[in-house]
């Protein structure tokens, strides 16, 4: 049984409005065995596909390599967007060495609630997948439930956006599609993807990624 520890803590630029939240990286990241063009900090796997993103939508000129520069890279454009990141597991036992969520077993679970009381200018929270088994959402919805509260629906088509009250404030969070490649076969069944597939043969699950994440960042 591999126990996967997620190797970064939160981190949480001052005055951070908006907050990233995922599971966990790829095993590696926790053994320190990465690939070439993986980058040691959060959603640095050079297969996943939330840097890249971001990189286009704001024009980065992000590096892909395993230096302190490209961490830098990244913590900079944090701060100045004011955006957190804080993956809602903490810890999870593996059976098979890999990323997948299904796989997470036995898991143990951040105290997000804990970290938004303390930071209360974050106003939205931005999952990376939704609330299939073991996504954000979904462990999400868990502690939530702990403490004896529900999501609203505000938008029920992908991305789903819904809403909480926390201590007397209201915090949104967005379900996007997730930034993997293990995501595109959901992506490729979306009707709104196959529209605009048909509309322009060119068009990609990256795109779809581009146009789908552009008005939250």
């Amino acid at each position: 049984m591999f126990i996967h520890k997620h190797p970064y803590p939160p981190y949480f630029p001052k005055g951070a409005t908006k907050m990233i939240v995922g599971t966990l990286p790829p095993p590696r990241f926790s053994t320190g065995e990465l690939k070439v063009g993986d980058v040691n900090f959060c959603y640095g796997s050079i297969d996943g596909q939330l840097w890249p993103i971001l990189n286009q939508l704001f024009a980065l000129d992000l590096v892909f390599e395993t230096t302190q520069k490209a961490i830098d890279q990244r913590k900079d454009f944090l701060h100045e967007r004011g955006i957190a990141i804080c993956d809602i597991v903490h810890s999870a036992k593996r059976q098979k060495i890999d990323a997948s969520d299904l796989g997470m077993e036995q898991v143990e679970l951040r105290p997000l609630l804990k970290y938004l009381k303390e930071n209360t200018q974050i106003d939205t929270l931005l999952f990376t997948g939704g609330n299939s088994k073991n996504g954000p959402e979904y462990f999400f919805r868990r502690l939530l439930k702990e403490h004896e509260l529900t999501l609203e629906v505000l938008e029920n088509q992908v991305p789903r956006i819904h809403s909480f009250e926390l201590d007397g404030r209201q915090i949104k969070t967005v379900s996007l599609t997730a930034p993997s490649g293990a995501a595109n076969r959901a992506v490729g069944s979306l009707p709104l993807y196959k529209e605009r597939k048909a509309a322009d043969p060119s068009y990609n699950t990256l795109l779809f990624r581009l146009d789908q994440y552009r008005p939250f960042f």
